[in-house]
Protein backbone atom coordinates (compact mmCIF):
# COMPACT_ATOMS: atom_id res chain seq x y z
CA UNK A 1 0.00 0.00 0.00
CA UNK A 2 1.41 3.59 -0.96
CA UNK A 3 2.37 5.72 2.32
CA UNK A 4 -0.14 8.54 1.57
CA UNK A 5 -3.02 6.03 1.02
CA UNK A 6 -2.01 4.23 4.67
CA UNK A 7 -2.31 7.49 6.66
CA UNK A 8 -5.53 8.43 5.03
CA UNK A 9 -7.29 5.03 6.06
CA UNK A 10 -5.50 4.53 9.56
CA UNK A 11 -5.88 8.29 10.59
CA UNK A 12 -8.26 10.86 10.93
CA UNK A 13 -6.30 12.39 7.54
CA UNK A 14 -7.77 12.93 4.20
CA UNK A 15 -5.10 11.56 1.07
CA UNK A 16 -4.38 15.46 0.73
CA UNK A 17 -3.62 16.30 4.20
CA UNK A 18 -1.60 12.97 4.22
CA UNK A 19 0.62 13.99 1.55
CA UNK A 20 1.69 17.54 3.48
CA UNK A 21 2.39 15.23 6.44
CA UNK A 22 4.79 13.70 4.85
CA UNK A 23 6.16 16.23 2.90
CA UNK A 24 6.72 18.66 6.54
CA UNK A 25 8.71 15.66 7.22
CA UNK A 26 6.00 14.02 10.11
CA UNK A 27 5.96 10.42 8.87
CA UNK A 28 8.44 8.00 10.06
CA UNK A 29 8.86 4.44 8.55
CA UNK A 30 10.14 1.80 10.11
CA UNK A 31 12.81 4.90 12.18
CA UNK A 32 13.37 6.56 8.88
CA UNK A 33 11.52 9.33 7.71
CA UNK A 34 9.84 9.25 4.45
CA UNK A 35 8.92 11.84 2.22
CA UNK A 36 7.72 9.93 -0.84
CA UNK A 37 4.06 9.88 -0.91
CA UNK A 38 3.79 7.14 -3.19
CA UNK A 39 6.50 4.93 -1.59
CA UNK A 40 4.81 1.52 -0.90
CA UNK A 41 5.52 0.31 2.24
CA UNK A 42 7.39 -3.17 3.18
CA UNK A 43 5.10 -5.65 4.70
CA UNK A 44 5.03 -5.20 8.64
CA UNK A 45 6.25 -1.46 8.54
CA UNK A 46 5.72 0.45 11.95
CA UNK A 47 4.73 3.87 10.37
CA UNK A 48 4.32 6.72 13.11
CA UNK A 49 3.02 10.01 12.56
CA UNK A 50 4.43 13.15 14.51
CA UNK A 51 5.42 10.07 17.30
CA UNK A 52 2.04 7.91 17.34
CA UNK A 53 1.78 4.76 15.76
CA UNK A 54 -0.45 4.21 13.50
CA UNK A 55 -2.53 0.49 13.06
CA UNK A 56 -4.53 -0.32 9.58
CA UNK A 57 -7.91 -0.97 10.47
CA UNK A 58 -9.48 -4.18 8.76
CA UNK A 59 -11.74 -4.43 5.78
CA UNK A 60 -15.69 -3.72 6.63
CA UNK A 61 -18.37 -5.73 4.99
CA UNK A 62 -21.68 -4.70 5.48
CA UNK A 63 -25.30 -6.02 4.76
CA UNK A 64 -27.60 -3.38 4.50
CA UNK A 65 -31.66 -3.92 4.24
CA UNK A 66 -32.41 -0.81 1.93
CA UNK A 67 -35.88 0.76 2.06
CA UNK A 68 -37.09 2.81 -1.32
CA UNK A 69 -36.34 6.07 -1.34
CA UNK A 70 -32.94 5.70 -0.33
CA UNK A 71 -30.13 6.31 -3.79
CA UNK A 72 -26.97 3.71 -4.13
CA UNK A 73 -24.42 6.70 -3.52
CA UNK A 74 -22.14 7.70 -0.71
CA UNK A 75 -22.99 11.37 -1.15
CA UNK A 76 -25.75 12.95 -2.19
CA UNK A 77 -27.06 16.51 -2.23
CA UNK A 78 -30.99 15.62 -2.64
CA UNK A 79 -31.84 12.19 -1.39
CA UNK A 80 -30.72 10.48 1.48
CA UNK A 81 -28.01 7.80 0.83
CA UNK A 82 -27.07 4.46 2.01
CA UNK A 83 -24.46 5.76 4.30
CA UNK A 84 -27.13 8.18 5.87
CA UNK A 85 -28.56 5.04 7.19
CA UNK A 86 -25.45 3.98 9.29
CA UNK A 87 -24.28 5.38 12.47
CA UNK A 88 -21.73 8.31 12.04
CA UNK A 89 -19.03 6.37 14.41
CA UNK A 90 -18.99 3.66 11.33
CA UNK A 91 -18.69 5.97 8.33
CA UNK A 92 -16.01 7.81 9.81
CA UNK A 93 -13.99 4.60 11.17
CA UNK A 94 -14.96 3.04 7.97
CA UNK A 95 -14.36 6.39 5.49
CA UNK A 96 -13.47 4.38 2.44
CA UNK A 97 -16.85 2.30 2.14
CA UNK A 98 -18.39 2.18 -1.01
CA UNK A 99 -21.47 -0.01 -2.27
CA UNK A 100 -20.84 -3.44 -3.55
CA UNK A 101 -23.92 -3.76 -6.87
CA UNK A 102 -26.42 -0.68 -6.70
CA UNK A 103 -29.47 -0.86 -6.50
CA UNK A 104 -32.30 1.76 -7.97
CA UNK A 105 -33.93 4.57 -5.44
CA UNK A 106 -36.87 2.56 -5.56
CA UNK A 107 -35.65 -0.97 -5.79
CA UNK A 108 -35.27 -2.60 -1.73
CA UNK A 109 -33.08 -5.41 -0.42
CA UNK A 110 -29.63 -6.69 0.23
CA UNK A 111 -26.69 -3.77 -0.50
CA UNK A 112 -23.81 -4.45 0.23
CA UNK A 113 -21.39 -2.10 0.97
CA UNK A 114 -17.59 -2.55 2.10
CA UNK A 115 -13.93 -1.10 2.34
CA UNK A 116 -12.41 -4.04 0.26
CA UNK A 117 -11.84 -2.93 -3.80
CA UNK A 118 -10.94 -6.60 -4.51
CA UNK A 119 -14.07 -8.16 -3.07
CA UNK A 120 -16.15 -5.59 -4.37
CA UNK A 121 -15.05 -6.29 -7.94
CA UNK A 122 -15.63 -9.37 -7.32
CA UNK A 123 -19.22 -9.18 -6.64
CA UNK A 124 -19.79 -6.87 -9.70
CA UNK A 125 -17.45 -8.31 -11.87
CA UNK A 126 -18.87 -9.60 -15.21
CA UNK A 127 -16.63 -12.18 -15.57
CA UNK A 128 -17.26 -13.78 -11.90
CA UNK A 129 -21.13 -14.13 -12.66
CA UNK A 130 -21.80 -13.42 -9.48
CA UNK A 131 -25.43 -14.59 -9.27
CA UNK A 132 -28.17 -11.87 -7.86
CA UNK A 133 -31.81 -12.74 -7.08
CA UNK A 134 -34.70 -10.84 -7.04
CA UNK A 135 -38.12 -10.95 -6.23
CA UNK A 136 -40.61 -9.27 -9.08
CA UNK A 137 -43.37 -7.92 -9.28
CA UNK A 138 -45.65 -7.36 -12.11
CA UNK A 139 -47.87 -5.27 -13.68
CA UNK A 140 -49.53 -8.33 -15.81
CA UNK A 141 -49.34 -12.01 -15.12
CA UNK A 142 -46.20 -13.63 -17.11
CA UNK A 143 -46.94 -15.27 -19.79
CA UNK A 144 -44.77 -18.69 -20.73
CA UNK A 145 -43.55 -17.02 -23.67
CA UNK A 146 -42.24 -14.21 -21.21
CA UNK A 147 -40.54 -16.76 -19.35
CA UNK A 148 -38.83 -18.19 -22.03
CA UNK A 149 -37.66 -15.21 -23.51
CA UNK A 150 -35.72 -14.68 -19.94
CA UNK A 151 -34.13 -18.28 -19.76
CA UNK A 152 -32.72 -17.75 -23.04
CA UNK A 153 -31.64 -13.67 -23.08
CA UNK A 154 -32.90 -10.77 -24.13
CA UNK A 155 -31.92 -8.06 -26.86
CA UNK A 156 -32.18 -4.46 -24.40
CA UNK A 157 -32.16 -1.07 -26.48
CA UNK A 158 -29.15 -0.01 -27.36
CA UNK A 159 -27.47 -3.32 -25.78
CA UNK A 160 -24.90 -4.34 -28.61
CA UNK A 161 -25.38 -8.15 -27.51
CA UNK A 162 -28.78 -10.17 -25.46
CA UNK A 163 -28.62 -10.52 -21.75
CA UNK A 164 -27.06 -13.94 -20.21
CA UNK A 165 -30.17 -16.44 -19.35
CA UNK A 166 -31.98 -15.55 -16.37
CA UNK A 167 -33.69 -18.09 -14.25
CA UNK A 168 -36.86 -17.70 -13.84
CA UNK A 169 -39.39 -19.05 -10.61
CA UNK A 170 -43.10 -18.24 -11.22
CA UNK A 171 -44.52 -17.85 -7.30
CA UNK A 172 -47.74 -15.97 -7.98
CA UNK A 173 -49.34 -14.76 -11.27
CA UNK A 174 -47.89 -11.58 -11.23
CA UNK A 175 -45.14 -12.75 -8.86
CA UNK A 176 -41.51 -13.95 -9.69
CA UNK A 177 -38.37 -15.15 -8.42
CA UNK A 178 -35.54 -13.45 -10.93
CA UNK A 179 -31.51 -14.71 -11.07
CA UNK A 180 -29.48 -12.99 -12.97
CA UNK A 181 -25.45 -12.86 -13.02
CA UNK A 182 -25.05 -9.42 -14.58
CA UNK A 183 -25.53 -5.90 -13.44
CA UNK A 184 -26.70 -3.76 -16.40
CA UNK A 185 -28.24 -0.31 -16.15
CA UNK A 186 -31.54 -1.08 -15.18
CA UNK A 187 -31.09 -4.84 -15.85
CA UNK A 188 -34.51 -6.11 -14.72
CA UNK A 189 -36.81 -3.49 -15.21
CA UNK A 190 -35.66 -3.08 -19.01
CA UNK A 191 -35.86 -6.97 -19.04
CA UNK A 192 -39.08 -7.58 -18.19
CA UNK A 193 -40.01 -4.59 -20.13
CA UNK A 194 -38.69 -5.56 -23.48
CA UNK A 195 -40.39 -8.99 -22.45
CA UNK A 196 -43.63 -7.84 -22.86
CA UNK A 197 -44.13 -6.65 -18.69
CA UNK A 198 -43.73 -4.18 -16.62
CA UNK A 199 -42.04 -4.10 -12.84
CA UNK A 200 -44.34 -2.73 -10.22
CA UNK A 201 -42.00 -3.36 -7.46
CA UNK A 202 -38.34 -5.01 -6.84
CA UNK A 203 -36.82 -6.46 -4.09
CA UNK A 204 -33.22 -8.05 -4.08
CA UNK A 205 -32.89 -11.30 -1.48
CA UNK A 206 -29.35 -12.51 -2.59
CA UNK A 207 -26.17 -11.88 -4.08
CA UNK A 208 -24.36 -15.40 -4.41
CA UNK A 209 -24.21 -17.23 -1.16
CA UNK A 210 -25.71 -14.20 0.63
CA UNK A 211 -29.00 -13.74 1.98
CA UNK A 212 -30.55 -10.67 3.62
CA UNK A 213 -31.20 -11.08 6.14
CA UNK A 214 -35.01 -11.79 7.31
CA UNK A 215 -33.92 -10.50 11.11
CA UNK A 216 -32.91 -6.95 9.58
CA UNK A 217 -35.81 -4.37 9.28
CA UNK A 218 -35.52 -1.97 6.39
CA UNK A 219 -32.85 0.65 7.18
CA UNK A 220 -30.82 -1.65 9.91
CA UNK A 221 -27.67 -3.54 8.89
CA UNK A 222 -25.25 -5.87 10.40
CA UNK A 223 -21.70 -6.67 9.79
CA UNK A 224 -20.88 -9.84 7.11
CA UNK A 225 -20.03 -12.87 8.72
CA UNK A 226 -16.76 -14.49 8.17
CA UNK A 227 -18.68 -17.13 6.31
CA UNK A 228 -20.39 -14.69 4.01
CA UNK A 229 -16.92 -13.18 3.53
CA UNK A 230 -15.27 -15.87 2.53
CA UNK A 231 -18.23 -17.41 0.01
CA UNK A 232 -17.92 -14.23 -2.62
CA UNK A 233 -14.77 -15.67 -4.42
Amino acid sequence: MRLDQFIATSSPLSRKEARRAIHASKVEVNGEVWKDTGKHLPAGAQVLLEGGQLTLQGERYIMLNKPAGIVSATQDSEHPTALDLLPAELTEVARNLHIAGRLDADTTGLLLLTTDGKWSHRVTSPRVECPKTYRVNLSTPILDSTINTLETGVMLHQDPKPTKPAQVKVLEPQLIELIISEGRYHQVKRMLAAAGNHVEALHRQRIGDIILDSALEPGDYRELTEKEIASIG
